[in-house]
């Protein structure tokens, strides 16, 4: 059961990026930007380092990221009054209506994914999720390593 759980999970997951990428794609967006963006407006102000620990990407490919997206006048980058060295990053009001769009994408896409659950299933597959999520977030590292 375990190889097909973890399967059939990667399965899922790899079907909704590609999904969620087919259609952000025609509003001019990439999923990296959208994902950029949503931490972005749960982070507003966060150190641009700090962000890319968030993403899991290098800082070097989040700094080209917020090039764009500063062109783009979807962010800005503000100077950390503690710490003179450090960018913290803001949402302009020019990525509301972005974000929105975004999120509609997503909204449909969870209702396609979804399809034929009705509000319980919905709960209990949420709930089992999320407790999956509990159970690696609070795995120690050095028990996995000693399990192999």
């Amino acid at each position: 059961m375990s190889d097909s759980l973890g399967f059939l999970l990667g399965d899922v997951s790899r079907l909704m990026r590609k999904r969620f990428d087919d259609r952000a794609r025609r509003l001019g967006s990439s999923r990296a930007q959208w994902k950029t963006l949503f931490t972005l407006s749960r982070h507003e102000g966060i150190t641009q380092g700090r962000l890319a620990e968030l993403l899991e990407i290098e800082p070097i490919s989040l700094c080209r990221m917020i090039d764009r997206l500063e062109e783009s006048g979807l962010v800005e980058r503000r100077r950390d009054p503690g710490d003179r060295r450090a960018w913290n990053i803001y949402l302009t009001d020019a990525a509301d209506p972005v974000l929105t769009q975004l999120r509609d994408v997503a909204d449909e896409l969870m209702e396609t994914t979804l399809l034929g659950f009705d509000a319980k299933a919905r709960d209990a597959l949420i709930a089992s999720l999320e407790m999956i999520h509990g159970n690696l977030t609070n795995t120690d590292p050095s028990e996995e390593t000693a399990h192999g």
